[in-house]
């Protein structure tokens, strides 16, 4: 058998590796069967077991071995090993084949939904009344809870800001405040008294002096 390796026991027990063929990117599962003689064998059937396997999941695991029970009840009192043998090679391929089909599913499933995403992306979703009430009733309520948290910054700012007289009872030094400013802008204030001494330097000429003086006599009227 070209594509098994058998390693033989001696007397009645030996095992066979089974490979699939290659499948997508050269990728195989494998098989190891042991099989065990009986006393009558082959007019009853002999023990198998599979004990270890590659790229094999525990489904395909439990196929193959109710495979070898079907065709060791049908070949009963026949030499079987090479027809089980067989028959796990033919269901290893099968396996290959099925990873194969489910691969290209999903990369079609894939393909098919990055083409409705980019569908709903340029033409949206349809609009229905149940979507439309949905959406309304969401940004009814995102108006309401925008509307309650500004009347509640208001309400707050409004606690926050203080009447004069509510300034005054909470500091009574405001009373005096403007006194003791005054006060201390009078003492600092400076005057220059050379304005003055100027102004005593002055030579004022006498009115009756002046040609173009001409008195108003207020009694007169």
């Amino acid at each position: 058998y070209p594509r098994t390796h058998l390693e033989f026991q001696f007397p009645t027990t030996f095992t066979i590796t089974v490979t699939s063929e290659a499948g997508e990117n050269d990728e195989t599962v494998q098989t190891t069967l042991k099989f065990t003689y009986r006393e009558k064998y082959p007019d009853e059937t002999p023990l198998y077991e599979i004990v270890s396997q590659e790229n094999l999941d525990d489904n395909d695991v439990m196929d193959i071995i109710k495979l070898l029970e079907q065709q060791a009840e049908e070949n009963l009192g026949m030499v079987m090993i090479f027809t089980l043998v067989s028959a796990v090679q033919e269901k290893l391929n099968e396996i290959v084949d099925q990873i194969k089909t489910r691969r290209e599913e999903e990369k079609k499933q894939k393909e098919r939904e990055a083409e409705e995403e980019e569908k709903q992306r340029f033409h949206g979703t349809p609009v229905t009344i149940e979507n439309f009430l949905n959406w309304k009733a969401k940004f009814d309520a995102e108006l309401l809870e925008i509307k309650r948290k500004k009347m509640k910054e208001e309400e707050q700012a409004g606690k926050n800001k203080l009447s004069g007289k509510q300034l005054f009872e909470m500091d009574h030094n405001l009373d005096t405040s403007d006194i003791q400013f005054l006060e201390e802008a009078g003492n600092n204030v400076e005057v220059d008294e050379s304005l003055f001494q100027e102004m005593d330097d002055l030579e004022l000429e006498d009115e009756e002096d002046d040609p173009d003086y001409n008195p108003v006599n207020l009694d007169s009227d």
